[in-house]
């Protein structure tokens, strides 16, 4: 039966690279990665030099799966994902049925870590239950935007036995009085000029975009004060780029200093 190894490659850094994930991507006979078109070539670009620094001079294989068109905006968000996932999962198991051969192992390259906002778990999970091809798999954890945010500030993410509130730009923006309290890490942002203007200036944020590569940029500071820097280098990342990844954590402005 065929297996899969489902890799957290971590956000672009080679060297983030766990020895378990350099062991699964030399053991596999065909790599995996979405590839999210729309100009950002950047992203398999990175996607590949993870490959090279692990496998050196060996050859490899790395299929890209071309990525489903999905509706950013649409009047029924969770059907609308649904739907997404549904033909992501048409897309990758054709893509399994067709380069993973019997007794053969498969690598799935999943930016950050596969356990915090990926689809690719629920995906395989999906193809599973509907019994298109057999496989086995494993995941292999990597680290994630929220660590090296945290790392690259040189903070904690949570207060004193406090907790820690992961979400996104979208469900912060219906409820922005849920970063009032505790520490708020806001993944998937896609409109932080409306999430900025609702927020309490005075919270405190750190930010960061392209966190591990060469590109990387960090702002910290008092959100009032800061916003329009960080929507600055927004813009300019993006134009330079083609795309942009970035995280930040909320928090009350008193645990700054």
């Amino acid at each position: 039966m065929p297996h899969l190894s489902v890799v957290g490659i971590g956000i672009g850094n080679p060297e983030h690279l766990t020895l378990e994930a350099v062991r699964a991507l030399r053991d596999a006979d065909v790599l995996f990665a979405v590839d999210k078109g729309d100009g950002r070539d950047g992203l398999m670009a990175v996607r590949k030099a993870v490959c090279d620094r692990a496998l050196g001079d060996r050859p490899y294989r790395l299929v890209a799966i071309p990525e489903v068109p999905r509706d950013r905006a649409p009047k029924d968000y969770d059907a609308a994902v649904r739907e997404w996932h549904a033909a992501r999962a048409e897309a990758y198991a054709d893509a399994f049925a067709r380069e993973i051969g019997e007794g053969a192992r498969g690598a799935f390259l999943v930016w950050g870590d596969p356990a915090l906002y990926d689809s690719t778990l629920r995906i395989l999970d999906r193809i599973a239950d509907q019994g298109r091809i057999p496989l086995t798999y494993e995941v292999l954890p990597g680290i994630s935007s929220v660590q090296l945010l945290a790392a690259r500030h040189r903070t904690v993410l949570n207060g004193i036995g406090e907790a820690v509130h992961v979400t996104t730009g979208r469900r912060l923006l219906k409820r922005p009085e849920a970063a009032q309290s505790g520490s708020t890490v806001v993944m998937l942002d896609g409109a932080p000029e409306a999430v900025f203007a609702a927020l309490d200036p005075d919270l405190a944020i750190y930010w960061g975009a392209y966190l591990g590569s060469a590109d990387e940029m960090l702002v910290a500071g008092r959100l009032g004060d800061v916003a329009s820097e960080i929507l600055r280098l927004r813009r300019t990342g993006r134009a330079q780029h083609g795309w942009i990844m970035d995280i930040y954590l909320l928090r009350g402005v008193s645990e700054l200093a």
